[in-house]
């Protein structure tokens, strides 16, 4: 979402950096270049005017002027900025807060086609899964055809209970009904999923509103699509000033949308930023962390985000295999397949790629180089292989390729390229075993995505998995 953002302010600081020794003007020239960059990606005009005032203060101190590297301290100034624009402060916690007694209400407001229903069960899967919460979710749309029954669906696809459906019931029968069968059940959360509208209106805001009044909700959430621009920060500050908003969910920020209004939305509209959905998949939704996204937006990756996606799509058993089968050196096929299938799990080369440092640089030099369904077509590769063959791949001559190619809807060529990535993949790894458990795990992914996209047998020489079309 932020990619022509990033690119704009790289630029301005790039010039910055390579200076020795900054003047007042060099100064008032790169946050004039600034502004405008963020005036781009559609952030609010009062917003960016506070935001450049407050780094300029800083930016023209005594401090940033004596200082051994002024540019790079100017960068660190718009970064602090940054976070604190995008922060609810110090005291917020990520995500969402469960502290009242069970059930909790959780209210879910927006407009339609906000990505509500499918931000409710994504919620409720996060909290099944992740904090083992037995959450009930309801649905109090009664207007939208088929609105009831595609939450019962999610329901069902993230084995989370729906309440069941009762013809003709109104939106507040609904609400309390739910609370009833939370309380009845011994559920911890209930989820109640709001009706939306094109657009807001009286109706719209005096139904939620007695809905509101009748369960008294821990958190309401409002759902808010990051493509839509200023227009999630009008809608955010209208359901604030009528309803009451505790935290907003900022949806499809994976999209192209050019981010101005998740640097808008905390200020103008009260709310803090709680949760963004990443994705389509219901599991594509991370906490809202304001220091590690200024760090995307500035192209100074998000190291820590990546670390914990790695641990959740990592099992501790099959890590411990292993890093074990490394320390002796060896890395066969499975290894291989096993690896491939932890990247897919953390959004692909695209998904690493984005929250790596310095990586906003080279988006042009990649496009088009990237291509996200070499992973498929390896694993088919490597399904398409006898076990024997997958521990022992010197076994793969002529005749066996052929095999391999035809059973996995492949070319011999490509077949040739993943055998030849997995022998670099093998050489890498017997160099770094050395260093131990720590260093083999640190290792692992980066050789298989330098494999992928640049070393020997990549997208450089055509022969890794980037090659392959």
């Amino acid at each position: 979402m932020f990619e022509k953002l990033s690119e704009r302010l790289s630029g301005v600081f790039d010039k910055l950096t390579r200076r020795g020794a900054l003047s007042e003007a060099d100064v008032d020239e790169a946050l004039r270049e600034v502004r405008v960059a963020l005036l781009e990606a559609d952030v609010a005009l009062p917003v960016v005017k506070d935001f450049i005032e407050r780094v300029r203060v800083g930016a023209v101190g005594e401090k940033v002027i004596k200082s051994v590297t002024p540019g790079q301290m100017v960068v660190k100034l718009v970064h602090d900025e940054l976070a604190r624009t995008l922060s609810a402060g110090e005291s917020q916690e990520p995500g969402i807060s469960l502290n009242a007694p069970s059930p909790v209400p959780i209210l879910m407001l927006g407009l339609q086609g906000s990505g509500k229903t499918t931000t409710t069960a994504k919620i409720a899967k996060r909290l099944t899964e992740k904090q083992n919460k037995k959450v009930l979710m309801a649905s109090l749309d009664v207007r939208r055809p088929a609105a009831q029954q595609q939450l019962a669906v999610l329901g069902e696809q993230t084995m989370v209970k729906t309440l069941p459906i009762v013809p003709g019931e109104p939106p507040v029968a609904i609400a309390k009904r739910a609370m009833q069968m939370g309380r009845l059940e011994g559920f911890d959360v209930v989820i109640l999923d709001t009706a939306g509208r094109l657009a807001i209106d009286e109706e719209l805001m005096a139904e939620v509103k007695a809905v509101s009044d009748a369960v008294h909700p821990h958190e309401s959430l409002l759902v808010a699509d990051a493509m839509t621009g200023q227009d999630a920060v009008t809608v955010a500050k209208s359901f604030r000033e009528k309803v009451g908003v505790t935290g907003i969910v900022l949806t499809r920020i994976d999209g192209d949308a050019r981010g101005g209004a998740a640097l808008s939305m905390r200020q103008i509209s009260g709310a803090p930023i709680k949760l963004l959905g990443t994705g389509e998949k219901l599991d594509a939704i991370e906490d809202f962390h304001a220091d590690r996204l200024a760090g995307r937006i500035l192209g100074m990756g998000d190291i820590v985000s990546l670390v914990e996606k790695a641990i959740e799509t990592t099992e501790a058993e099959e890590a411990e295999r292993l890093a074990k089968k490394m320390q002796k050196g060896q890395f066969d096929l499975d290894d291989m397949a096993s690896q491939l299938k932890q990247l897919q799990k953390m959004g692909g080369l695209a998904g690493v790629m984005g929250m790596l440092p310095g990586i906003g640089k080279m988006q042009k030099q990649l496009e088009g180089k990237v291509d996200e369904k070499h992973v498929k077509r390896s694993l088919a590769i490597i399904s398409s292989m006898t076990p024997k063959e997958r521990r022992n791949p010197d076994l793969i001559k002529a005749s066996r390729k052929n095999r391999v190619a035809a059973g996995s809807g492949t070319s011999v060529q490509e077949v040739n390229k993943l055998l030849k990535q997995h022998q670099e993949m093998q050489r890498m790894l017997k160099q770094v075993s050395k260093l131990g458990q720590k260093g083999l795990m640190r290792h692992g992914l980066g050789a298989l995505m330098k494999g992928g996209m640049g070393g020997p047998g990549g997208m450089g020489g055509g022969g890794g998995m980037g090659g392959m079309r």
